[in-house]
């Protein structure tokens, strides 16, 4: 259990309360990674506060309300998931940056030039994110930011989202090699096998995904697989 000294805290204002708590940093880089955690092993105190470092509390029915349990770690879930959370400086930084990566690689596959029909860099994106003066937020979700970064994008740059169909075939010996990489694109939403042995699907993919589904697909095959775009 971190020190009192050492812990950071996370609050939360609802029902006209402020509700906090003291956490342990290191939480902050397992949440990060989106991994489980009991939150009560890392709290300074396994208790609520209206302020934690001068150690006043809510009235117990004041917790029942605003979170509708007294179970401390689903407060703590609540107020971590809800609210405002002080981290380090250095956390801070790191948690940006993953973020940021993770919403630039998000709009480069999913994303294309409509005028060319082909995806932006990353490293486009990344650079009209700057000029834009787009703010990643640590806490928000990578979805909630793209739509906010793609009407910052759109003045700037000719982007859309936009799928694609595409009809795939591979040679009946690849296909168990290739399986993986399929689902991990999409549903196929037609499939059938010819008499010569091989598959033949249609897929519904990202339009920004079909280069990379490509040239992953002939890796695996050398070469021996076709992707074709339906119009």
């Amino acid at each position: 259990m971190v020190n009192l000294e050492d812990a950071i805290v996370a609050r939360l204002e609802t029902h006209g309360e402020t509700f906090e708590i003291l956490l342990d940093p290191a939480v902050m880089n397992f949440i990060k990674q989106g991994k489980e955690v009991d939150l009560v092993d890392y709290m300074a105190v396994e208790d609520v506060f209206n302020n934690a470092r001068k150690g006043t509390r809510p009235a117990e029915e004041k917790v029942k309300e605003a979170f509708g349990t007294s179970d401390i770690c689903e407060i703590a879930s609540k107020i971590i998931s809800k609210g405002e959370v002080q981290i380090t400086a250095e956390q801070r930084k790191e948690m940006l940056e993953i973020k940021r990566k993770k919403i630039v690689a998000y709009i480069s596959a999913n994303a294309i030039n409509p005028q060319t029909k082909l995806p932006h860099p990353p490293t486009r994106i990344e650079l009209a994110l700057e000029e834009c003066k787009f703010h990643v937020d640590p806490f928000k979700s990578v979805e909630k930011q793209v739509e906010e970064a793609m009407h910052l994008l759109r003045p700037l740059i000719p982007i859309k989202f936009e799928k694609s169909r595409v009809a795939i075939r591979i040679k009946g010996d690849d296909y168990a090699k290739c399986y993986g990489d399929l689902a991990g694109y999409g549903v196929v939403e037609r499939e059938e096998w010819t008499n010569d042995g091989s598959w033949i699907g249609v897929m519904e993919i990202p339009a920004g995904l079909i280069t990379e589904l490509t040239t992953k697909l002939n890796n695996r095959t050398k070469g021996h697989s076709e992707v074709r775009l339906i119009q």
